[in-house]
């Protein structure tokens, strides 16, 4: 039989990316083979973990206590184990960090392609999603965010330059509308608004000599990725609000021109974050070498 071990890997993969084929892909397992282990636990002790139906796989009450109490757990057992493997030689094992999709993208490039030619000998599992969770509760090793999503008592280790926002609109949306040449004109603007993981409307945020506003933009499209915003804006569709690294391309062959650029000031970096514990596993203490190396 399997170790316990393995069937409570199992149970949180699941967990964390709501898919048991998805699951069995992160730990290299068949998707018979999880859902066994997944089965045979759940009968050992007595209770469900998930709902499961053919779209979709949820925790149960009952699940989501039992993933809160054995991620911690689990993460120290990983730990024990990575300190008894890590008696020189290159890196190896799981490392598992969780980021949102902008950030995975900002990140992929300058810092975890090189990252994995370096050290073939590590699995990288990277999970995208908008929310921000426990990355300790929910089994991650680290994650990516902005300086200011960092929980107080992570340590947060900044990566690349800081993060700035730009108002951009088609030629053609300016050539009908006009500019806005303050936040407040954007009331006489369309804009594409942009829904948050948590379904709020976003406020758009701007700074200039020590005034600060967020302007609740007003529009006829929602939108809730980077990407389709952007392809409305250059469709002259309306303005948008994104970083300069989603526009800067669009910018450069004029698909998009910027307004507003003296309201939007860069604010903060990038930062990889991880619990400040006295062992950090080999393959994240290689990312964070690798992380101060590049700058």
């Amino acid at each position: 039989m399997r170790s316990g071990l393995t069937e409570l890997e199992a149970v949180l993969a699941v967990a964390r990316h709501g898919s048991f084929r998805a699951a069995a892909a992160s730990l290299e397992m068949s998707t018979s083979a999880l859902s066994q282990a997944v089965a045979a636990l759940e009968a050992r002790i007595g209770t469900r973990l998930f709902h499961r139906t053919t779209r979709s796989v949820r925790l149960t009450a009952a699940g989501q206590r039992f993933v809160a109490d054995i991620g911690p757990a689990l993460a120290d057992i990983r730990g024990a184990l990575e300190r008894a493997s890590d008696e020189g030689g290159p890196p190896t094992g799981t490392l598992r960090i969780n980021t949102s999709v902008g950030a995975a993208r900002r990140v992929m490039s300058p810092l975890l392609i090189p990252y994995m030619r370096r050290y073939p000998g590590v699995h990288l599992d990277l999970v995208t999603e908008g929310r921000l969770i426990d990355i300790v509760r929910e089994g991650f090793d680290a994650g990516f965010r902005t300086e200011d999503t960092v929980p107080g008592d992570m340590v947060a280790i900044p990566f690349g330059p800081r993060i700035r926002f730009a108002v951009v609109g088609s030629p053609d949306y300016f050539a009908t509308h006009g500019r806005p040449r303050a936040p407040t004109d954007l009331a006489r603007h369309a804009c594409i608004r942009a829904r948050m993981p948590a379904g709020h409307i976003y406020r758009w945020e701007f700074t200039r000599g020590g005034e600060s506003l967020a302007v609740e933009v007003g529009g006829t499209l929602t939108l809730d990725e980077p990407q389709l915003m952007l392809e409305a804006a250059m469709a002259g569709l309306g303005l948008t609000y994104l970083t300069e690294f989603n526009v800067e391309e669009a910018l450069a062959t004029g698909r998009l021109e910027r307004v507003l650029e003296e309201w939007t000031p860069p604010f903060d970096r990038l930062c990889l974050y991880y619990p400040g514990r006295r062992h950090v596993p080999a393959p994240l203490r290689a990312l964070i070498d690798l992380i101060k190396e590049t700058g």
